[in-house]
């Protein structure tokens, strides 16, 4: 495949014919004569596509035009990998999705990387998907790499570098079925338990002590949580409105507000004296109130290492936040629960109080469905009735 650059192409002139050109993934395309309207129009008009599709796309599909049937799936998931890597990002930083897809393709690339993409179908597709079976992955995490895997494939027809029929087979495999295949099973998320909660927070700093509260209380998802800062928050009125710069359903063009009351405020005053736009909860500021506290205490922290691997950030990322939670289950001899089981325990709450309408606006759910598979239901009250009718 040819080197990929993300400068345009530059309009030339070709000395023996007098004609303008543009070489565009390794392959000259000629404009018409040098200088003339119609070869700056068909240049507008190649930079366009050159500039929708990608570099990396134009060059694969050079490559494929020049390969013909030898055009091979390791070429295809290079292009994809660089098309994903400039799609996937959000604030300038690249989002989990792109990791997620090489993730997927992992086993596809170790199998089939060198077979030609046309000759990639069902029963590859299958194959590929077996051996994901025999790694003890999850059902539902196979289903989903299946479908990014797919997805692979439909922007390379998009793009001209897979055959429309191609992935038309693809699409014919079905997705996994519970209790009809081999594959490991998962249980649904559960709500924590409050004792599971409470019996933690001596074994947390009190910045993730803060956050575990707010999620119990607001529903918040656990990226909302860690992404706090002062600018955010509307303090205007009785209750604080809280607006994510950043969350899951924006690109849906939807606004996500978070409500918080008396309790909530409570929580995070403490946290709101410092810059508009620094995070309230940083485990930067967590290590150094642990040395503080360590220094006024008979049992000094250890010695510093001049250059530590890891350098505490100024917030905390979902990753270390569940790491977080994870020591503390671990120190309370308790088994380990995540932080997104608080969102469900919130919507349990939320649901039996006031009922499923109620939750699915403090969630910021679309879907009352939505709601449903965070909220468990409340089977007591079908108990009382049943205990009544006999």
């Amino acid at each position: 495949m040819s080197r990929i650059t993300r400068k345009p192409p530059s309009y030339r002139r070709h000395k023996a014919t007098g004609n303008a050109v543009v070489t565009i993934a390794g392959r000259e395309h000629y404009l018409g004569l040098h200088g003339s309207s119609e070869s700056f129009d068909a240049y507008k008009r190649l930079i366009s596509e050159w500039s929708a599709a990608g570099p990396a796309a134009v060059a694969a599909t050079a490559a494929a035009t020049k390969s013909g049937a030898d055009f091979r799936i390791c070429e295809l998931l290079a292009a994809y990998y660089e098309h994903a890597d400039r799609y996937y990002v959000k604030d300038g930083q690249p989002t989990g999705e792109a990791k997620n897809i090489k993730d997927a393709t992992r086993l596809l690339q170790a199998l089939y990387g060198m077979t030609p993409v046309a000759e990639f179908g069902p029963m590859a597709l299958k194959a590929v998907r077996q051996k994901s079976i025999e790694a003890k992955l999850s059902r539902r995490v196979i289903n989903y790499r299946v479908n990014r895997i797919r997805r692979v494939f439909k922007w390379g027809v998009e793009n001209q570098l897979v055959a429309p029929q191609v992935l038309h087979a693809l699409q014919a495999v079905a997705a996994l079925r519970a209790g009809r295949t081999e594959a490991r099973e998962t249980g649904p998320v559960r709500p924590v338990s409050e004792e599971s909660v409470s019996v933690i927070l001596p074994f947390v700093t009190p910045q993730v002590q803060a956050m575990i509260e707010l999620q119990q209380l607001t529903g918040m998802r656990p990226n909302e949580v860690t992404a706090m800062r002062p600018m955010d928050i509307d303090r205007s009125q009785a209750t604080w409105i809280y607006r994510p710069a950043r969350h899951k359903t924006e690109h849906h063009g939807i606004e996500r507000l978070i409500y918080l009351g008396p309790r909530a405020q409570a929580i995070i005053t403490p946290y709101l004296l410092r810059p508009a736009e620094a995070y309230l909860f940083s485990p930067k500021d967590a290590v150094r109130q642990t040395r503080e506290r360590l220094r006024r205490g008979n049992n000094p922290p250890k010695k510093r290492r001049p250059s530590p691997k890891r350098i505490p950030g100024n917030r905390y990322t979902r990753r270390s936040y569940y790491s977080a939670i994870k020591r503390g289950c671990e120190k309370a001899g308790i088994d380990v629960w995540g932080p997104n089981r608080l969102r469900h325990s919130a919507a349990t709450y939320l649901r039996k109080r006031f009922g499923i309408e109620a939750a699915r606006v403090v969630l910021g759910h679309r879907s009352s469905a939505v709601t449903e598979v965070y909220a468990e239901l409340d089977r007591t009250k079908a108990a009382d009735i049943m205990a009544e009718v006999g």
